[in-house]
């Protein structure tokens, strides 16, 4: 993911489908009628260039209210807009976050002795298109290891942390996982930023695990026996780029990544309230590996302790926080915490996030994704982000915290859990 800047188990969910409306930090928002649309007409001053054609800039939403009862458990309550798995969005580095949590999962699978996310993890290569990782110059270490490519994930969206992750768990290890926790509308076979075709991104590279000159884990090169392209091409736009040529033609997403908005969504649910969902849609992780991911996930790049990231001015707090904050904002305040997932590419810009205020006991779960794609060219870094995208993620976001501060409450939540240090 690149900067988008210039310069840079009870619970229960009642699905509203038909939209979703947020109001504007007026009175009128106690009243808000549970129509996202009605939401967003009722600030023009916020929505009115995207809601004058939602079709063109293929909005999709969905925002959860949370409710606790005495003993702290929580009870969700769901609103749609325009939520459809049918309409393509490229989901471009969203579809690390579910990645990341495979990758630490297989670690548990395999259950080997002295291998843990901090075990420094080389990577090799078997065909010509692979690319080797045996350094890793930001890691405290100077070694690659899992552990440290979800933290730049998490920080940052560093793409080749991204890479190496889905070479180590392999394609098919990614689909048959996410299909069995039930994620039905997700298919993830392709890495990121670099250029592979479909049988060079079914192979995945060698990986091996060592301590000093102690082999931990072996991986050979893995092939992925199923194909997960899509059958139908997926057309979009009217005109692309390829190889510095322009060509007028549609650009065919069939052989791109697919993760559907409520699927992100139900990712990021089921990271931040495992105990709440099904068992066997939870990743299997430790109560260390969900305080390292909530830790970095709402963590702030020039905080980490990562020396690459600590030029605020490059990687301000609001770096990778589009919802509220518009992905460039210099200060968040304390007690405000955003634990999410972006991605933007090809026009498209999407975010998930868990978002809480512990001053005033506030939670929710808000995931929208936004096309702004006006000359329908792509590969031409000619996209709408910053004048209509980010501040449209920043002001929705903006528009259900104001709903959340008026909504009302039988119990306050216990935060806690949550409340780490960054």
């Amino acid at each position: 993911m690149r900067a988008i800047r210039k310069q840079m188990p009870p619970w229960t969910i009642a699905f509203l489908l038909p939209s979703l409306g947020l109001i504007s930090g007026c009175e009128n928002s106690m009243d808000w009628d549970g129509s996202l649309e009605n939401l967003m007409a009722s600030q023009p001053e916020r929505f009115s260039t995207v809601l004058s054609n939602p079709e063109k800039y293929r909005v999709q939403i969905v925002y959860t209210q949370i409710d606790r009862d005495a003993n702290n458990r929580p009870t969700f309550k769901s609103f749609g807009y325009r939520l459809n798995p049918d309409q393509y969005f490229y989901p471009a580095s969203t579809v690390k976050l579910p990645t990341a949590l495979l990758a630490l999962e297989k670690l548990h699978q395999l259950n080997i002795e002295g291998l843990t996310r901090d075990t420094a993890m080389l990577t090799g290569t078997a065909t010509d298109s692979q690319t080797p990782a045996t350094t890793d110059p930001s890691s405290p270490t100077g070694l690659p290891s899992i552990g440290h490519y979800v933290r730049k994930i998490l920080l940052v969206s560093d793409n080749d942390a991204y890479n190496r992750l889905y070479e180590f768990v392999g394609q098919e290890g990614l689909n048959v996982s996410l299909r069995r926790k039930g994620y039905q509308n997700t298919r993830i076979f392709h890495r990121l930023e670099v250029a592979r075709n479909p049988e060079e991104n079914r192979t995945t590279n060698p990986v091996k695990f060592v301590d000093g000159d102690t082999v931990i884990y072996d991986q050979p090169a893995q092939t992925s026996s199923a194909h997960y392209e899509g059958k139908t091409p997926v057309l979009l736009g009217s005109a692309e780029f390829v190889d510095g040529e322009l060509l007028q033609r549609p650009k065919d997403f069939s052989f791109n990544n697919v993760f559907a908005l409520q699927d992100l969504h139900d990712v990021t649910l089921a990271l931040m309230f495992p105990k709440a969902v099904e068992e066997h849609r939870r990743f299997v992780l430790t109560a260390d590996d969900y305080d390292f991911i909530y830790r970095n996930m709402s963590g702030y790049p020039a905080d980490s302790g990562i020396s690459e990231y600590a030029d605020v001015t490059q990687y301000p707090p609001g770096y990778v926080k589009f919802f509220m904050y518009g992905g460039s904002a210099s200060s968040i305040p304390e007690n405000i915490r955003i634990f999410n997932k972006p991605g933007d590419a090809y026009g498209f810009l999407t975010d998930s996030a868990y978002i809480v205020d512990f001053e005033s006991g506030i939670e929710f779960l808000l995931a929208a994704s936004i096309y702004t794609n006006e000359n329908e060219t792509f590969n031409d870094d000619n996209y709408e982000y910053e004048e209509i995208a980010l501040p449209f993620l920043r002001d929705l976001g903006l528009a259900i915290y104001e709903i959340e501060l008026r909504r009302d409450r039988q119990h306050s939540p216990d935060l806690s859990r949550v409340k780490l240090g960054r």
